[in-house]
């Protein structure tokens, strides 16, 4: 189960159609995987009482991203692959290091 809700979402896009809730329930699970990804552990595992505040905004972020940003081919501009700030919580909260 995703620690972001579908209303979140729409909330933090401003969106108030029902039209992608589908796509976007879909993107909120693709940003709580990869973060899982890059972090070496399940958030709801490690966490099962309370997520922390800068997890919930970090799946939040993806999840936006990701739905704003959906097209396979973007040109003319620069994009990242996750949205500022969203790297310094993986780096903050991952359970391993690079030496």
């Amino acid at each position: 189960m995703a620690i972001v809700s579908l209303a979140d979402i729409k909330a933090e896009l401003g969106i108030t159609t029902t039209a992608d809730d589908a796509m976007i329930d879909a993107k909120i699970d693709e940003a709580q995987a990869w973060l899982e990804s890059f972090l070496g552990y399940a958030i709801e595992t490690e966490f099962p009482s309370e997520v922390p505040a800068d997890l919930v905004m970090a799946v939040k972020l993806q999840a936006a991203h990701l739905y704003e940003n959906r097209e396979a081919t973007i040109t003319g501009i620069s994009i990242q692959l996750a949205p500022n700030g969203v790297d310094d919580v993986i780096r903050n909260r991952r359970n391993y290091a690079f030496e």
